[in-house]
């Protein structure tokens, strides 16, 4: 099974982005998004790559269904 989680932009250079997860920064790769997203938006990221841009309340809601089922921890 592959599990994709959101994450938050926090900043953007060329085709990789520094995003955040549950406070952990790492990289993901934009190269697979047919659009354009800027710090303070929300990937879906998979596998190091963002594979879907998201509104907050999306990514609120994924977040809210993986700690429900002991994947993410919600603060």
């Amino acid at each position: 099974m592959c599990l994709a989680i959101p994450a938050r932009v926090l900043s953007v250079n060329g085709q990789d982005a520094v995003i955040t997860v549950q406070g952990v920064q790492r990289t993901a790769n934009l190269m697979l998004l047919d659009e354009a997203v800027a710090p303070g938006d929300y990937v879906l990221l998979h596998a190091g790559f963002a594979i879907r841009k998201w509104t907050a309340a999306e990514a609120q809601e994924q977040e809210m269904l993986l700690a429900e089922a002991g994947i993410l921890h919600r603060d």
